[in-house]
């Protein structure tokens, strides 16, 4: 079974449009391929209810249907840090429980892609942050770079926090955010040079990204 952790040098880097296109990738390889957003802060009202446009478009990604207490175990109503918006619904994130989530979705597909939420290090509960949750996966990890201004420090530091939990970076991503940017070559180039992980993919800045055009420059 093949698996990978997909989180962001921050929030609102790509990390859904990225995970959407491993799962399209992945696709072309494995017959059941299945997105999982262990937390989801910010809802949305749908003909079925309110759900997380995040879980939504992986829940689409995805060839293998599965149960929502599943694929998005933990849907919160306020888009707030999930620390934040879990203590206000009154509820409690449970590590073990999201990992026992994603050891299901496992038994039903041949690959796995996990969204955080946030970036690596986000606040899940007074004690917990996204980073704990990645450990407890063991799973290798996607890091999307939202480039621009100040990236190459929220790079490095998310690839340093990732590794100091023991696990593997499997590669990153370079999402195009600013298209006003100063030299972002030069950015790239330096973080292909320190990252010491393989780039997957440099997203174009676009108003309306595609996953599937990103899902064409994975392997």
């Amino acid at each position: 079974m093949t698996a990978f952790f997909v989180t962001g040098t921050d929030t609102g880097v790509g990390k859904t449009l990225v995970a959407c296109a491993l799962l399209h990738a992945l696709a072309r390889h494995h017959r059941r391929v299945v997105g999982m957003k262990p937390v989801a802060a910010g809802l949305v009202q749908t003909p079925s209810g309110w759900d997380s446009e995040d879980a939504m478009a992986l829940r689409n990604a995805s060839t293998v249907a599965v149960p929502r207490d599943l694929d998005n175990p933990v849907h919160l109503p306020e888009a707030l840090s999930p620390h934040l918006a879990a203590g206000r619904a009154g509820m409690c994130i449970d590590i073990a429980h999201l990992v026992d989530c994603q050891r299901q979705l496992a038994q039903r597909a041949d690959a796995v892609v996990v969204e955080g939420a946030g970036g690596f290090l986000v606040p899940l509960s007074p004690g917990h942050t996204g980073g704990d949750l990645a450990q407890a996966l063991g799973l290798p990890v996607v890091l999307v770079v939202g480039m621009r201004l100040g990236c190459l420090n929220h790079a490095l530091l998310t690839a340093q926090a990732i590794r100091a939990c023991g696990l593997t970076l499997a590669g990153w991503v370079a999402n195009r955010l600013d298209p006003g940017m100063a030299a972002p070559d030069e950015n790239i180039t330096y973080l292909r040079q320190q990252l010491n992980a393989p780039l997957l993919a440099d997203i174009s800045h676009s108003a309306a990204p595609d996953f599937h055009r990103v899902a064409m420059q994975l392997p």
